[in-house]
């Protein structure tokens, strides 16, 4: 019988190995002998340790971070808000005490703190509450928390409580005459106390600002007492008496009349931008006013809302309403708008997600505005919330977002650092090729300007180039410039790396067989030399990459490299050199130096991993 195979099989075999790959008896053939191609043992060496599959998956989440997080944490160069300094990591301004949600009596929200008197009369406070180092909103006074309260307010640095005896607390920081009372409101509360009722002390609105504050009482007589070197608090005669509401900006105040009229009751008058009352309110009765930092707002008995003053976050820009406004409310520099339909609608500035109304909200009866925090009561007495709830990494010393700050600056830093990579590497593969290849004269020359290259003291040099050439450029060219000095003071190694590698390959017999084929010089050295050392340049590469960015860093740090308000991970670290910053504002620097040690330990991993997987003497076959 035979035992010639029939022609079915070998057709069968062929397509098998031709589309489908090897069979089973050739890949067992492969297995034993381990038949791989350089770059297949290269990868398996490579991902086989542990930790280079760590620095590897560490490396591409932080990559992708700084290069999608920007779309989302958009850098406002010119961000800055004095109420948002140092503030700690958080995310509990807007965290209301559960026992609160249908209880509500009152609210009041600060800049990043909100207080509350519940139904059983227990005053609550969240947020982020501290004001200086030994001054805490939270710490409410005991008579505060014993007395019946029935209004709140909450300033910028004090909080005021109203009892049903007509008695007004104050907390917080005092020290600028924030509870210092007038004669008048002193013995109008004397008189309260002891049962006497006073017709001008029958308190309905209580208000409270930038270290001053306002009562309000029935009879039009408005009250107010705080720090008079940083605001308005005096009330022309003529006004008072027929004040039927009032409305606070930062520094000054404006008063809703009981004749429907807007009028501006402090002394600066015509030096003040608020006393300059839109044309479109006269023959008109105005019901409301409120009032941002820097604007005011008034909303007459048609629906239709004016707004006037130093508008510079779209306060002016008022929407058009679907229903009747029927009251108004000022954040920091957003409105709030409650409509006929009991639905809300909000302008202004969003940075925070202030005007972020959430969807699907009806049946909303009241409404308490903080700086950048909502809070909307429905008919059911449950509560409502949105705006600013924190900082997941705080703020720095002018109110930044670090998070936002350290998402960009990694962009940046991890930018100049692969540019700087690509310059030097272009530098020193030319150099070090033609180095190597030649040799003679040409090597003589290269390899002594390397010499002196390399023997520049770095940090140094590169602190005098940015000194003197970065005074002229504005912080984008400075930035180029420092990718331009980086690259140009780093090529020497990659330079020598070459060269060695050269002068090795060029007695190779491909090298000496490319020569009788009259292949040019050049080609042989950049075409057919040079991919044979392209692995050992990846590993240089991916260290030299991590070197450039901490070099950039340290300029930054020292104040040589890109200058604020760019940022950088390296000029984000500017304040640990502060001994203020570092025991009190820690993650002012704990965050940035973390993300960059991690990136760069990763990098350093990844390289190590390329550096063994390249070298045949680290493998045991």
């Amino acid at each position: 019988m035979s035992n010639t195979p029939k022609k079915g099989f070998f057709l069968t075999r062929w397509f098998k190995r031709t589309f489908l790959g090897h069979d089973q008896e050739v890949r067992d053939i492969m297995k034993e002998e381990q038949v791989q191609t350089p770059f297949r043992t290269m990868a398996r060496a490579f991902f086989s340790k542990r930790t280079v599959r760590i620095g590897l998956t560490g490396f591409i989440l932080i990559f992708l971070f700084v290069l999608i997080g920007p779309n989302y944490w958009v850098l406002d160069l010119s961000e800055q808000d004095s109420t948002l300094i140092n503030l700690p990591p958080s995310s509990d301004f807007m965290a209301v005490p559960q026992e609160m949600n249908g209880n509500i009596v009152d609210i009041a929200a600060g800049r990043t703190y909100g207080i509350g008197v519940a139904t059983d009369g227990k005053i609550h406070a969240w947020g982020y509450t501290r004001i200086t180092d030994k001054v805490d909103i939270a710490n409410i006074p005991k008579e505060v928390q014993e007395a019946d309260i029935v209004q709140l307010a909450a300033g910028e640095d004090h909080a005021v409580a109203l009892s049903s005896d007509g008695q007004i607390y104050v907390w917080g920081n005092t020290r600028l005459q924030q509870a210092k009372f007038s004669s008048d409101m002193t013995k109008a509360m004397k008189a309260a106390a002891k049962g006497e009722k006073s017709e001008n002390w029958d308190i309905i609105q209580l208000e409270a600002s930038n270290q001053f504050s306002a009562a309000l009482s029935s009879d039009g007589t408005l009250y107010l007492w705080g720090n008079t070197n940083m605001a308005d608090i005096k009330i022309r005669s003529q006004y008072q008496g027929n004040v039927a509401k009032v409305a606070l900006t930062s520094n000054e105040y404006i008063c809703l009349l009981k004749d429907g009229t807007v009028a501006y009751a402090g002394y600066k008058d015509k030096g003040s931008p608020f006393a300059a009352i839109p044309a479109g309110l006269e023959g008109k009765t105005v019901v409301d006013v409120a009032a941002t930092s820097g604007s005011m707002a008034a909303l007459t008995s048609d629906g239709e809302v004016y707004v006037w003053g130093s508008s510079t976050s779209g306060e002016k820009k008022v929407p058009a309403f679907s229903q009747k406004v029927t009251a108004i409310y000022g954040g920091r520099a957003h409105y709030d708008a409650l409509l006929e339909d009991e639905t809300v609608v909000s302008w202004g500035n969003n940075k925070y997600h202030q005007t972020d109304v959430p969807a699907g909200l009806s049946g909303i009866q009241k409404i308490y505005t903080g700086n950048f925090q909502n809070y909307a009561v429905d008919a059911g007495g449950q509560l409502h919330t949105w705006g600013l709830s924190g900082f997941l990494l705080g703020t720095d010393n002018l109110g930044r977002d670090l998070l936002t700050r350290i998402v960009n600056g990694g962009r940046v830093t991890m930018t100049v650092g692969a540019i700087s990579v690509i310059i030097a590497t272009l530098l020193g593969v030319v150099l070090g090729g033609l180095a190597g290849y030649f040799g003679g004269k040409a090597d003589l020359l290269i390899m002594r300007i390397a010499e002196i290259v390399g023997g520049l003291p770095f940090i140094p040099f590169a602190m005098i180039l940015s000194a003197v050439i970065g005074t002229r450029l504005d912080p984008t060219q400075r930035m180029y410039l420092i990718m331009v000095v980086l690259g140009v003071l780093s090529w020497v190694p990659t330079c020598r790396l070459v060269r060695a590698q050269i002068l090795a390959q060029r007695e190779m017999e491909y090298v000496t067989a490319a020569k009788a084929m009259g292949i040019r010089e050049g080609q042989i050295v950049f075409k057919h030399i040079l991919p044979n050392v392209i692995s050992l340049l990846l590993v240089s590469m991916t260290l030299d990459f991590a070197t450039c960015m901490l070099t950039e860093s340290t300029l930054s740090y020292l104040g040589f490299g890109i200058p604020l308000p760019t940022p950088t991970w390296g000029n984000l670290l500017t304040g640990a050199n502060n001994s203020v910053v570092i025991q009190q504002y820690w993650w002012q620097w704990v965050f940035p130096a973390t993300i960059f040690g991690i990136c760069t330990i990763c990098i350093n991993m990844i390289g190590d991993g390329l550096r063994d997987a390249v070298d045949p003497k680290s493998q045991e076959r």
